[in-house]
């Protein structure tokens, strides 16, 4: 009964806190106020577990604020959906990348102390436990798991056997399907639970997944550039893949040979045009310092990146290190290479993120290896704030999308104005739609339309998309709020979506396009079906003229 009456306290203490008072070290100060009877503070799951067994027994009210300020890492789920990343297991990569890792426990590229990589090695590579835990772990910190974005790491996804793909996707959809509102116990993993499946299989678990509790709303596999084929690219749609991570690098050939990358330049813009055309998100890894490269190759070719032949959705920036057990590492043991400093790639750093467009979200400046791994290199990690620091003294502001997520705040329709941003590609002119808030620019959702070139509007190697413009993305940005929820104020719930598929058809109409398709992801579909359109093959298209 103590203890009761004691957390009864913490959550009226967190409640009555100040919005413009409470900080990131708001809760371990009250924490260490009321401590358990063993001395021990209580854990963020412990709080939601506990708020969740008073609001059933209805001793108290529901409290959105509460909830919030309890939740383990809110940003999790402040960009719309949350995010859960698996790991395929290890595999040969075509590639012989000087700076990549060789940890014989990891697909390439991967270390096994990373924390994502840890889940995976703990999960026996099982993608069913891989999504079912790390779901349940999540919603165990107070984050809603109804719309979740599934991220498949791992070497270079197109190098590996076609059956094993549609496996490894088959398995996280039942897992998917298997979530419920209840959901609590952990899956143990199989070891080798691979089993042959079909693509009749796949297609039944996604038909399931349209009407499931736990819908994916995003399919994202990482690759290499030159695997990039009209055929593949037909495979990835059939997966139920929405967004692809290409690891560009750099755009200068000679460095791509130094570093043994076995790939060219016009193999990424090949690449870019094959995915683009298939209506896909593009998000693109670049590496700064590599091997033969200087400051000025750098940010000269992070110029190149808005050109034509490129323009990605989304860039994950990764500053080269010195890992042991790699060719790079031996360079630099004999004196042959040298990283760059922290203070070069600030410098760097504040020369390219202003160069970024508003279109493209910058996820990461700096990949999660833990320190103790990173030989030579920066090993800061919080490099991205310290530069928009430094721009801010400096009047620069960085633009791209992260820097501008309405998060967790509430809005008003009267907050808010509409902003179209174009751009021409090698095979399209694109729009980019945007609500954002009039006073500060912080974007609250956004659509990504491509219109193919006059010339290939009715050629597309996908058929279906003859005719077409495309809707790559929609985005609305907030706290993730269920799919039967209503959030006042949330810019989840105030129509947005809707009212940017409006604008995209306008748009369409104008560039006298007849039919209008979106890469749907499969727990999209349903939101879509209401829009009226309707699924053919892999994509929900609609006629408008």
């Amino acid at each position: 009964m103590v203890e009761v009456e004691k957390l009864k306290k913490i959550f009226k203490q967190i409640k009555s806190i100040n919005e413009n008072d409470w900080d990131g070290s708001s809760l371990n100060k009250i924490l260490r106020m009321y401590r358990k009877e063993n001395g021990q503070l209580y854990r963020n799951d412990e709080l939601v577990n506990i708020y969740n067994t008073f609001l059933n027994n209805k001793e108290i009210d529901r409290d959105q604020i509460l909830e919030e300020r309890i939740r383990l890492k809110p940003t999790r789920t402040n960009s719309g959906v949350a995010v859960v990343t698996v790991l395929t297991k290890p595999y040969p990569c075509p590639g012989r990348c000087i700076y990549c890792p060789n940890d014989t426990n990891m697909p390439k590229s991967y270390i096994s102390s990373e924390p994502g990589a840890q889940r995976a090695l703990k999960s026996k590579f099982d993608p069913y436990a891989q999504v079912f835990n790390r779901a349940v772990a999540l919603k165990k910190t107070g984050h809603n798991i109804q719309k979740i974005e599934l991220i498949v790491l791992g070497g270079s996804w197109s190098a590996y056997p076609l059956n094993y793909q549609v496996w490894f996707v088959s398995e996280c959809f039942r897992a998917l399907n298997d979530l419920t509102q209840s959901s609590a116990e952990y899956i143990e993993p199989k070891e080798d639970s691979y089993i042959e499946t079909t693509w009749e299989t796949l297609i039944a678990l996604q038909k399931k997944n349209q009407a499931a509790y736990c819908r994916n709303v995003g399919l994202v596999f990482e690759t290499r550039p030159d695997l990039i084929t009209e055929e593949e690219v037909k495979n990835m749609r059939r997966l139920g893949a929405t967004k692809i991570q290409l690891g560009i690098q750099t755009l200068n050939d000679t460095v791509l040979k130094k570093n043994i990358i076995l790939r060219s330049v016009e193999e990424g813009k090949k690449a870019f045009m094959i995915l683009r055309r298939a209506g896909f998100k593009i998000q693109a890894h670049w590496m700064f310092g590599l091997y033969n490269s200087t400051p000025d190759i750098d940010i000269d070719g992070y110029g190149k990146l808005w050109k034509r032949d490129y323009c990605p959705d989304e860039l994950k920036i990764y500053p080269t290190s010195v890992i042991k057990n790699t060719a790079l590492h031996n360079l630099y043991m004999r004196g042959e290479y040298k990283p760059y400093t922290t203070t070069q790639l600030i410098e760097i750093l504040e020369k390219t993120l202003p160069m970024t467009p508003r279109y493209c979200r910058i996820s990461r400046v700096i990949r999660d290896i833990p320190s103790d791994e990173i030989e030579a290199g920066s090993n800061v990690t919080n490099l991205r704030q310290i530069v928009e620091s430094n721009l801010e003294k400096k009047g620069v502001k960085i633009e791209d999308i992260r820097a501008r997520e309405i998060k967790q705040r509430k809005v008003s329709k009267s907050d808010i104005e509409k902003e179209i941003i174009e751009y021409d590609t090698s095979v399209s002119k694109e729009f980019f739609i945007s609500f954002k808030t009039i006073k500060d620019d912080k974007i609250c959702a956004f659509l990504r339309l491509s219109i193919p070139n006059n010339n290939l509007i009715n050629k597309n190697y996908i058929t279906e998309l003859n005719n077409c413009s495309l809707i790559r993305e929609i985005h609305v940005y907030g706290k993730v709020v269920g799919i039967t929820e209503k959030s006042e104020g949330h810019s989840q719930h105030l129509g947005f979506g809707k009212n940017l598929v409006k604008i995209a058809e306008e748009i369409s109409k104008q560039n006298n396009v007849e039919k209008i398709a979106v890469i749907s992801a499969i727990g999209t579909r349903e939101y879509y079906k209401k829009l009226g359109f309707e699924l053919k093959e892999m994509y929900m298209t609609k006629t408008i003229v």
